[in-house]
């Protein structure tokens, strides 16, 4: 005789939530935890794939401007610019509070400051390295000047 379970028991929800993390970490774009190889604190941890990055020349207009400012100290036109990006998501480098800063990357006809943003870590005029997100900090590519 066949038996089913139920979506209630445990050992279902368990089932169904990992089939979900499994398809959550197959997919999307950009750059994931998943991609800096070894996981955080194993060998390779920290470093973005070869495929996480992107050229200057490859932002948008906007997200090119941004970086010049940031290299030169601004100005920018937003308050929260410059300001510590505590890393919450963990989609970059595990680093000590302040190491990064977030920078507003305009976008065309958005009524606030959008998605898009450039994050940069080490000193504020002379980054070690900067990364772009367009999602809001759900995937990063490092820039590449």
């Amino acid at each position: 005789m066949a038996t089913s379970a139920s979506i209630t028991s445990p050992a279902s929800k368990f089932a169904l939530t990992g089939m979900l993390l499994v398809a959550f970490l197959a997919g999307g774009a950009g750059v994931s935890a998943r991609e800096w190889g070894g996981g955080w604190g194993g060998a390779g941890a920290g470093q973005p794939s070869q495929e996480s990055s992107i050229a200057l020349a490859q932002l948008p207009a906007q997200g090119q401007q941004t970086y010049r400012a940031i290299l030169q100290g601004g100005p920018f036109r937003y308050e929260k610019d410059g300001s510590v990006f505590g890393n919450r998501e963990r989609q970059l480098p595990r680093e000590r509070r302040g190491h990064y800063r977030e920078y507003t990357v305009e976008t065309p006809g958005a009524r606030d400051r959008g998605a898009r943003r450039i994050v940069c870590g080490g000193e504020r005029q002379a980054p070690e390295a900067c990364w772009y997100t367009a999602d809001h900090y759900a995937s990063f590519r490092r820039i590449v000047p």
